[in-house]
C-alpha cells in the first residue's frame, strides 16, 4: 500500500487546474481591470478616487488576490497611469492615464 495521496505527481490534479488560469497573474491585465475600476467611479474632491473603489471589486467581485491587486496597482503608478498618494487612501488618474480611454 502506497505511504502518499494517489494525487501527488499526478499531472491531472484539479487544484493545479484551478489557480494555474487566474485571470489576473499577468500584472498589466490587473492594471487595466483596476484602471476600470477607477473609471467607473466618479471622482470627488480634486479628482481623488478612494482606493477601496478599486480593491474592493478586484478582490471580492474579480476574485484577484491580494498579491495580483498590488502587482497591478504598482505597475498602473510605475507606467505613469494612476498616481497613488503617499497616505495610501486615494489615487488619481494621471493624463496618460485618463488617454487610454479617449
Amino acid at each position: 500500500m502506497p505511504c502518499h495521496s494517489p494525487s501527488i505527481g499526478n499531472d491531472e490534479n484539479p487544484l493545479v487546474k484551478m489557480t494555474a488560469d487566474r485571470p489576473f497573474a499577468d500584472p498589466d491585465k490587473a492594471a487595466r481591470r483596476l484602471l476600470e475600476h477607477a473609471r467607473a467611479f466618479e471622482p470627488i474632491q480634486d479628482g481623488r478616487i478612494y482606493i477601496e473603489k478599486l480593491n474592493g471589486p478586484f478582490l471580492f467581485i474579480d476574485r484577484g488576490t491580494p498579491a495580483e491587486y498590488r502587482a497591478g496597482l504598482e505597475l498602473a503608478v510605475a507606467r505613469g497611469w494612476l498616481e497613488l498618494h503617499d497616505s495610501g487612501t486615494y489615487v488619481k488618474f494621471t493624463p496618460a492615464g485618463a488617454d487610454l480611454f479617449a
